[in-house]
């Protein structure tokens, strides 16, 4: 089934605890493309970069067979560059600095050939552009939506109309609170299904994912790591985990969600290992497999009739 991704591409200046890396690939669809390209191919992409943007950045992501005809490549401006700092705390962070640069004036537009992709992928771009990409596509399958806090408090009444039109909301544990107004988790996910999603997806760092669907409540666990490097872009490695499964599978059932929530968590939780993609960009499938299994064994438990 075919997958397209539309977010971010940038170069991240990331500071942690444990290390520092510079100038490193990023970006939320470039996470989300990766993760995904486990599990289904291509990975359809639209994004826009800058004339410095890395040719070996591009002959990476060609190589994970991802589909590069909707990324624009502006010769005359600069690719979108973050940088931030971590605590020992990784829940907490500095932002150091943002330049948008090309990303500012950023229009996605759909190729011809896109434009009937099954399932989409937004990552957490201006609700506007979500929208813009939404109306672009022809009857799509699935539609899964990330946004962050900035989206929330800035833009709600437009956040608001992109979240009625997307089947999925991926969030974490605070935007979920500051969207529905509600510190309860469970209530919160189902006040947000009232706003359109039938699927909310709520991300808790340490402490696993919540998925709630209509019939369902399911909790995953969080994998018990002893190295964390960099959290940067685990969220997005989540989403690309989770939406490349349930491509790959074409299965909406309840049943595979839960597993697709598993395989997010498994791709989150090697991405955290290093910094940027470098964790991500060079796995088998065995290692992705096994590490599944060892998200279920967490939970597992055999029954004492008593």
């Amino acid at each position: 089934m075919s997958l397209l991704v539309v977010g971010s591409l940038a170069l991240d200046t990331i500071e942690t605890p444990f290390g520092k890396a510079e100038e490193v690939l990023g970006g939320s669809s470039v996470y989300i493309s990766v993760s995904a390209s486990y599990f289904v191919e291509p990975v359809r992409l639209v994004g826009v970069v800058g004339s410095d943007f890395p040719k070996s950045a591009i002959e990476f992501l060609e190589n994970k067979n991802i589909d590069l005809a909707g990324l624009q490549i502006i010769d005359t401006g600069k690719t979108f560059r973050w940088g931030g700092k971590y605590h020992y705390d990784l829940n907490v962070r500095d932002t150091l600095y943002t330049h948008l640069n090309v990303f500012e004036h950023f229009k996605p537009v759909i190729p011809e050939s896109y434009k009937k992709s099954s399932y989409v992928c937004l990552g957490n771009i201006d609700p506007v552009l979500q929208q813009c990409v939404i109306e672009q596509i022809q009857n799509p399958r699935l539609v899964i939506g990330d946004t962050m806090n900035f989206w929330i408090n800035g833009k709600r009444k437009e956040l608001l109309k992109a979240i009625e039109m997307m089947d999925v909301l991926v969030l974490n544990d605070s935007e979920a609170r500051l969207l529905s107004n509600e510190p309860n988790l469970i209530r919160a996910a189902k006040i947000i299904m009232k706003m359109g999603p039938r699927i909310v997806i709520i991300k808790k760092g340490e402490h696993g994912a919540l998925l709630i669907t209509e019939k369902t409540i399911f909790s995953a666990p969080a994998y018990p790591l002893e190295n964390i490097n960099d959290p940067t872009g685990a969220g997005d490695a989540f989403a690309g985990g989770f939406i490349g499964w349930i491509a790959k599978t074409d299965d909406l059932s309840d049943e595979n969600l839960k597993r697709a929530v598993v395989y997010g968590s498994t791709l989150a939780s090697f991405c955290v290992e290093k910094f940027s993609i470098e964790r991500i960009k060079d796995l088998s499938h065995l290692e992705i497999k096994d590490r599944f299994l060892e998200f279920r064994a967490l939970s597992h438990f055999e029954e004492n009739n008593l």
